[in-house]
C-alpha cells in the first residue's frame, strides 16, 4: 500500500487529478485494513479562488494544533493546489520576537493531512452498527436539518442539561470551530459545560491552592533564564513539545545562549531537551516526583538552608508557627518532612532513594545546588502532573521555590510552567449558556453511563449537587476524545456502540478517525489550509505574541464547508439564523475583530492589507513584566495572593475540609500539605508488579501532535512509533529494536514495535500517544494507542486525566 501512495502523491497533480489519486488511495488503504471508508467519487467544483492558471501564488495560512505553538504557513499554490509549503519571513532573525516562526515537520507537511486518503468529503449518516464506520451520503440540508431536530427532540424530553459539547484541541479557530458550535448550542438553551482539560487538570488544580491563582497563565517566561544560574526542571520537554519556532523553546533556547545556566531535568526518559539543553539527567521513577521533593526539603532543614524567616512571611504551612488553628499540631509541611507528621516516616534522601531511584548522594547534592544558586528557574511540565497522585506532584514542586528562595526575582519562577502572553485577538462571542453545570472533562463517559453517580462530593459536579439527566445528545468537533484519546479505549468503546445510553452522537472533522467511526451524523469541515480565519498565537508561544490572518489557500475540496456555515443552516433549522449571524458572514466578524484589535494598536495596517500578509504584527513582553509573583515579593501584604490567607500554603485548610466532605474511592487522598501518595499502579505495588512489572508512561512524539497528523505516512517514515525499553528489560524479554511487541495489562493489548535504549530507566517503559487505534479480529489494539491500556479512572482532586499512570507486561508478538 505504501507503494501505491507514495507514487501517487509524488505525481505533479492538477486539482482535479489530486481529488482523483485521494480516491485511489482511499481505495488502497480500505484494501489493506479493516478500516471502512465509504466515499465515493463525484465530480468536484476545480475552479481556483486562488490564482491565475499555471502560476504560483503565495497565500498564507497557520497550523492550529494542540502543540501550544502557533506557526504561519506560507503555502505556494498553483492551480488551486498546494504545491508546497514554506515558513514566513522575519523581520529580523537575531532578535527574539522579531525573528522567524520556524514550523515544524508536522506543520510543513500540512498539505499531506489536506490531500489524505482519509479525508471526510460529505455529510454522511450511520447506516451499520454505531462503531462500525459504515455510512451512507446524505445532503447537507438533511444532515442540518437533522441536528436541528436532535437539539430540539433531547431539549424537550431531557432539558438542556442532556446536550454535551466535547473537550477537543484539535483546531484552535477564532471565528469558526468550537467558537461556532458553543454559539449555536447556546441559542439552542444552553448545554453541558465541562471543566479542566485533558493536558493539565491535576496542575490548574493544584495551582488554585497553593497560589490561588484561577488561570494556568501564572509562571515566569522562559525569557527570565537569560538571569539564572541554575535551571531544575521536572519533565518539561520543550525540545519535542513545543518545538518550533512559534513556541517556547526558540525563547529557551535564546535565554540559555545568554546566560549559559547549567539545566537539570528529572525525568524517566533522556529526552530531547536534555540533548539540546545541555542538561544533567536524573532519571526518576514515575509518581514519585513529590518523594523527591520532600527529601529536597529534608536536606535544605538539616543543613539549616532555609530561611525560616522568610519562608514564614510568605507562607502558611511550612512549620507549626503558621498553621491555621484548626489544623492538627503536627500538620506542617516540616512535621511531614521531619517524620512528625501522622505517617512517622522521616523522608530522609535514602527514603526517597529507594522510591524514586535517584540516589541519596545526588538527592542532597541537588538540594545544596538548588540553595546555593544565585537565580535557580525551577519549573514542572505537564507530563509528571499527568498521574494518579499529579496534584501532589504539582503542589510539592511549586513549594521548591518558596523553600528556597527562589521566587519573585529575575531568573526565578513558582515551578509552574507557563503560558503564552496571549496578543488579544477576540474570537467569535459564543453568548450566555443558560446550563450552569458542568463536569470534568474526563468524566464525560461516566456522565453518559452512571449519570446518577455523577454528584458533587463523588465525581466534581459543579454548580448542582448532581446530574439531572445523562448525556444522551453528543456534539465531537475537531477531537479525537471521543474515543482514540480518552482512558481505557475498550471500555468506552463498549458504552459508545450502546446507543440506548448517549442517543445521537454528531462528530464534525476533517479526517475518518477513529472517534468519527462512532458517529451518527458526520459533518467535513474544512482543513486549515481551506479555512479563512483570524488568529492569535497560541497558549505555548511564551513572551513572544502575535496574530496571523489565514487565507483560504485552495477552494474547498468535495462538499466541506466551513463550521460557521454549517452552524448558521442549523440555525437557520432552528429560527435563530440572523442571531447566530448577526447579519455578518464569517469574514466581516474576521474585519469586526481585526478593527477592534486595530482599537488598540493604531499602528496596525487597514484590514485590506493586514488580511493578505500572514503574521501581521510580532510583539514581546517586557523584561520586567515576565517575572511571576514580582509584586507578592516585593510587599506580600500591599500585593497578596488570592489564597484564603493571601500567602503561598504549602498547607491548604480548604483541601483538609474538602477532604472531610468528599468521598472518594479507596485509597485515594487529598493531603492539606503535598505528600508523597503512592498509586495503585505503582512499581511499589508487589503484589500488581508481580504481574505487570513495567510502569507504562506516554509521551508526546515528534511525528503527530496527539493524534493529529497521526495518519501521515511520511512522519510515521520520519518519526515512528515505537515503545521505549531499556537493555536490561529488552534482554530479559530476548528484544531488539523493530521487533514487533505486545504491551499488555487487564485493559487490553497493543502491538507496536519497540525501541531498545539506554535514555529510558530500567523498569519503565515509554509510549507515544495519538495514535489512532484499530483492532484486529483478536482485539488486538495493531494501531498502536495507547489509550487501550490508560486507566478511566480519575486523579483525586482534580478529577483528571491520569494516563501516565499504568502498569504492563511486555512479550514478543
Amino acid at each position: 500500500m505504501k507503494t501505491i501512495i507514495n507514487e501517487l502523491l509524488q505525481q505533479d497533480l492538477s486539482r482535479r487529478q489530486v481529488i482523483v489519486n485521494t480516491t485511489k488511495i482511499s481505495a488502497a488503504v480500505a484494501a489493506s485494513s479493516t478500516l471502512t471508508l465509504p466515499f465515493t467519487l463525484n465530480a468536484a467544483d476545480t475552479t481556483s479562488a486562488t490564482g491565475k492558471e499555471g502560476i504560483e501564488t503565495i497565500r498564507h495560512s497557520a497550523c492550529l494544533v494542540n502543540c501550544g505553538s502557533r506557526c504561519a504557513l506560507k503555502v505556494i499554490v498553483k492551480d488551486d493546489r498546494i504545491v508546497r509549503i514554506e515558513p514566513e519571513d522575519a523581520k529580523d532573525d537575531s532578535v527574539f520576537g522579531e525573528h522567524q516562526i520556524r514550523p515544524c515537520l508536522r506543520g510543513r507537511s500540512s498539505r499531506w493531512r489536506v490531500y489524505s486518503p482519509d479525508r471526510i468529503k460529505y455529510p454522511m449518516k450511520r447506516v451499520g452498527k454505531r462503531g462500525e464506520g459504515k455510512f451512507k451520503r446524505i445532503s447537507w440540508d438533511e444532515a442540518t436539518a437533522f441536528i436541528a431536530a436532535e437539539l430540539k427532540r433531547v431539549s424537550e424530553k431531557y432539558g438542556n442539561e442532556a446536550i454535551y459539547f466535547n473537550y477537543q484541541s484539535g483546531a484552535y479557530y477564532h471565528n469558526q470551530g468550537t467558537p461556532a458550535w458553543k454559539r449555536l448550542l447556546n441559542l439552542n438553551g444552553g448545554f453541558l459545560q465541562y471543566y479542566n482539560n485533558y493536558s493539565n487538570a491535576q496542575n490548574f488544580t493544584a495551582t488554585s491552592y497553593t497560589y490561588g491563582a484561577t488561570g494556568v497563565q501564572f509562571a515566569s517566561h522562559f525569557s527570565q533564564i537569560a538571569h539564572s544560574d541554575l535551571v531544575v526542571f521536572f519533565g518539561l520537554n520543550l525540545s519535542e513539545t513545543r518545538m518550533s519556532g512559534g513556541g517556547q523553546v526558540e525563547e529557551l533556547r535564546r535565554a540559555l545562549e545568554i546566560s549559559g545556566a547549567r539545566v537539570i531535568i528529572i525525568d524517566p526518559r533522556y529526552t530531547d531537551s536534555v540533548v539540546t539543553e545541555h542538561a544533567e539527567w536524573l532519571p526518576i521513577r514515575p509518581t514519585t516526583d513529590a518523594a523527591l521533593v520532600a527529601a529536597i526539603a529534608h536536606t535544605l532543614i538539616k543543613e539549616n538552608l532555609i530561611d525560616e524567616e522568610r519562608v514564614n512571611t510568605y507562607c502558611v504551612g511550612y512549620d507549626r508557627s503558621t498553621l491555621p488553628e484548626a489544623a492538627k499540631p503536627n500538620a506542617s509541611y516540616k512535621d511531614y518532612v521531619l517524620g512528625n507528621g501522622d505517617d512517622g516516616v522521616e523522608k530522609t534522601p535514602e527514603w526517597a532513594a529507594d522510591i524514586c531511584g535517584i540516589p541519596a548522594i545526588r538527592i542532597r547534592q541537588l538540594a545544596r545546588e538548588m540553595a546555593g544558586a544565585r537565580a535557580c528557574f525551577i519549573a514542572q511540565g505537564w507530563g509528571p502532573q499527568r498521574h494518579a497522585n499529579g496534584e501532589q506532584t504539582s503542589r510539592a514542586v511549586q513549594i521548591l521555590p518558596a523553600l528556597t528562595g527562589h521566587f519573585g526575582l529575575p531568573g526565578t519562577n513558582n515551578g509552574n510552567w507557563t503560558y503564552g502572553t496571549p496578543y488579544g485577538v477576540p474570537a467569535l462571542p459564543i453568548g450566555e449558556n443558560s446550563v450552569k453545570v458542568s463536569i470534568p472533562c474526563y468524566l464525560w463517559t461516566d456522565a453518559i453511563q452512571s449519570p446518577e453517580k455523577m454528584t458533587a462530593t463523588t465525581m466534581g459536579v459543579k454548580g448542582a449537587d448532581k446530574l439531572k439527566t445523562g448525556i444522551k445528545l453528543f456534539f465531537n468537533q475537531a477531537g479525537n476524545a471521543l474515543l482514540n484519546q480518552h482512558g481505557n479505549i475498550n471500555r468506552t468503546r463498549k458504552i459508545l456502540e450502546d446507543d440506548s445510553l448517549c442517543e445521537t452522537i454528531v462528530v464534525i472533522d476533517n479526517h475518518m478517525t477513529a472517534s468519527a467511526r462512532f458517529a451518527d451524523i458526520l459533518l467535513p469541515e474544512t482543513s486549515y489550509l481551506e479555512a479563512e480565519d483570524l488568529v492569535d498565537s497560541s497558549y505555548a508561544a511564551g513572551s513572544h505574541h502575535y496574530m496571523i490572518a489565514m487565507q483560504k489557500t485552495i477552494t474547498p475540496m468535495w462538499e466541506v464547508r466551513s463550521t460557521y456555515d454549517i452552524c448558521a443552516d442549523i440555525a437557520g433549522h432552528l429560527g435563530v439564523r440572523e442571531r447566530f449571524t448577526e447579519g455578518r458572514t464569517q469574514a466581516e466578524w474576521m474585519a469586526k475583530h481585526y478593527g477592534q484589535v486595530k482599537e488598540k494598536r493604531s499602528y496596525l495596517p487597514e484590514w485590506e492589507v493586514a488580511m493578505n500578509m500572514g503574521v501581521i504584527d510580532q510583539q514581546s513582553t517586557r523584561d520586567e513584566d515576565s517575572i511571576i509573583l514580582a509584586d507578592f515579593r516585593h510587599d506580600p501584604i500591599a500585593s497578596p495572593l488570592t489564597t484564603p490567607s493571601g500567602k503561598i500554603e504549602i498547607y491548604s485548610h480548604t483541601l483538609a475540609e474538602l477532604a472531610k466532605a468528599w468521598t472518594l474511592p479507596e485509597g485515594d487522598r487529598i493531603p492539606a500539605v503535598p505528600e508523597f501518595c503512592v498509586v495503585t499502579e505503582s512499581h511499589l505495588n508487589k503484589s500488581l508488579t508481580a504481574k505487570y512489572p513495567l510502569q507504562m508512561s506516554g509521551f508526546h512524539t515528534k511525528g503527530h501532535t496527539h493524534s493529529t497528523y497521526a495518519s501521515v505516512l511520511m512522519l510515521h517514515e520520519a518519526v515512528p512509533d515505537e515503545v521505549w525499553i531499556n537493555p536490561i528489560d529488552a534482554n530479559t524479554r530476548q528484544l531488539k529494536s523493530g521487533d514487533m511487541i505486545h504491551v499488555f495489562n487487564d485493559r487490553g493489548v497493543v502491538e507496536i514495535p519497540c525501541k531498545v535504549t539506554q535514555r529510558i530507566l530500567p523498569g519503565v517503559v515509554a509510549m507515544p500517544q495519538g495514535a489512532w487505534t484499530r483492532l484486529d479480529s483478536n482485539g488486538v489494539d495493531v494501531g498502536g494507542c495507547i489509550n487501550t491500556l490508560t486507566s478511566h479512572l480519575p486523579s483525586p482532586l482534580a478529577k483528571g486525566n491520569p494516563q501516565h499512570t499504568n502498569l504492563v507486561e511486555i512479550k514478543r508478538a
